[in-house]
């Protein structure tokens, strides 16, 4: 949703990208999640079906398909084991950059002020190195929102004021932030299609630029210069087989998700399932009556124009995108 609203405030101030984000809908969507969330892998197996379950990071302690027994989900690769924390250890930090980096390489955490900067230099080699970068770029741009998105959701960063149950970032906020943005935002306010939009973004390829943003590879183009600190080339042959596994597993994930999403018909109306109301202790009325008291909505609103203003900054500082067609040449 982040990247749905800044790409629409995008429109509305006639930035130059905002018509390749429209044409690349799929990479920018793409690159909103898994351009990221590099943790997009199972968290364990169900020992009584060999099933992958569960989410990366989030501790499981029994199976969601029997109640049974589990046992940690390990990617195995060039002689070694890594479980999604692993993997959360080595390359989250270097996806959102300005939080969430390993004790080990907290020096490379960039100040907020540098993120405009960085995404700059990343954009104008996009259109070199990986020229001619329409693709890549939508996708650049989406990690950003999810960037900017997070920053303000969890309190990285100031700017964004909400307080619902129990403050802004919370697991018994979670259900309520979620339904009310598939539903009350998404499906009736601005027509959404989520089975097609996650599809689309579930679909879409590996970019060659993932690597790159992340200081993953060898230091080259306009981000080697600037920011000389901490490329890794010695992960990249792991991080392309994570990034793969991103994306098998996303597939795998989407259609539960949109299961937990439904809406159930009961006596008192439309309601959320049992496990939604277990969690926020509401029924989905009163979720949309609390989300309307937080005035909910204003929030993503504000959100949507952060993520439009990192997107001009950027602009404003590559020239190399000064000049974006208004229709896709050739890739």
């Amino acid at each position: 949703m982040y990247a749905v609203l800044g790409a629409r405030a995008a429109e509305a101030r006639r930035l130059p990208v905002a018509p390749l984000l429209r044409r690349q809908r799929a990479s920018y969507l793409c690159g909103a999640y898994l351009g990221c969330d590099i943790q997009t892998l199972p968290e364990a197996v169900c020992v009584d079906t060999g099933r992958e379950v569960g989410y990366g990071t989030v501790p499981l302690e029994k199976s969601p398909v029997t109640g049974g027994a589990v046992r940690p989900w390990k990617l195995a690769f060039a002689g070694r084991e890594y479980t999604a924390r692993d993997i959360h250890r080595l390359f989250y930090g270097r996806s959102h950059l300005v939080f969430g980096w390993s004790a080990e390489e907290q020096r490379l955490q960039e100040p907020w002020d540098h993120l405009a900067d960085y995404f700059a230099c990343a954009a104008g080699d996009a259109r070199t190195i990986f020229r001619p970068g329409e693709r890549s770029l939508a996708y650049l741009f989406g990690t950003l929102a999810h960037i900017v998105g997070d920053s303000l959701i969890k309190s990285v960063q100031p700017g964004l004021t909400l307080h619902l149950l129990d403050g802004k970032y919370t697991p018994r906020n979670r259900p309520i932030q979620d339904l009310i943005t598939f539903h009350e935002v998404g499906c009736k306010e601005l027509k959404l299609n989520w089975s097609d939009l996650l599809a689309e973004l579930a679909a879409a390829p590996v970019e060659p630029l993932q690597p790159h943003a992340m200081r993953i590879g060898e230091r080259r183009g306009e981000l080697g210069q600037q920011f000389r600190g901490g490329w890794r080339p010695d992960l990249a042959p792991l991080l392309n087989v994570v990034m793969a596994e991103n994306r098998r597993y996303l597939k795998a994930l989407i259609p539960g998700w949109l299961k937990e999403m439904e809406l159930e018909r009961t006596e008192r109306g439309l309601d959320c399932s049992e496990d939604m109301r277990a969690i926020s202790g509401l029924r989905y009325a009163e979720m949309v009556a609390l989300a309307e008291k937080a005035d909910f909505r204003h929030a993503l609103w504000q959100i949507g124009e952060a993520v439009a203003d990192s997107f001009a900054a950027v602009v404003q500082i590559q020239p190399l995108l000064h000049d974006l067609p208004e229709t896709e040449k050739t890739r």
